[in-house]
């Protein structure tokens, strides 16, 4: 499916797009994954810019993965948790 990466900031994350479920990743400048997840259809830049207002993640950019389906997000989030063990991204998740 299709990927995209943008700053990790309000214009980055309005050029995000919105048509399909995604998983995303939350990276520093250097590419470390700090946080993984996913979101719905129609949701992905309403839920991008919920963790940049909120600044309890820190990150330089966003990259997303565009999924058919929420649950193939959802599991593809649980598999790069797994394997990157993203700083923020809470245990038994």
């Amino acid at each position: 499916m299709a990927k995209k990466i943008v700053k990790f900031n309000k214009n980055g994350s309005s050029e995000l797009p919105n048509s399909k479920p995604v998983v995303y990743k939350i990276q520093t400048a250097g590419g470390q994954t700090n946080y993984v997840g996913t979101a719905k259809k129609g949701r992905v830049q309403e839920r991008i810019k919920e963790h940049i207002e909120k600044g309890e993640i820190t990150g330089s950019k966003v990259q997303i993965e565009q999924m058919q389906s929420i649950s193939e997000a959802k599991q593809k989030e649980k598999n790069i948790i797994a394997r990157s063990k993203p700083k923020y991204n809470v245990q038994g998740k």
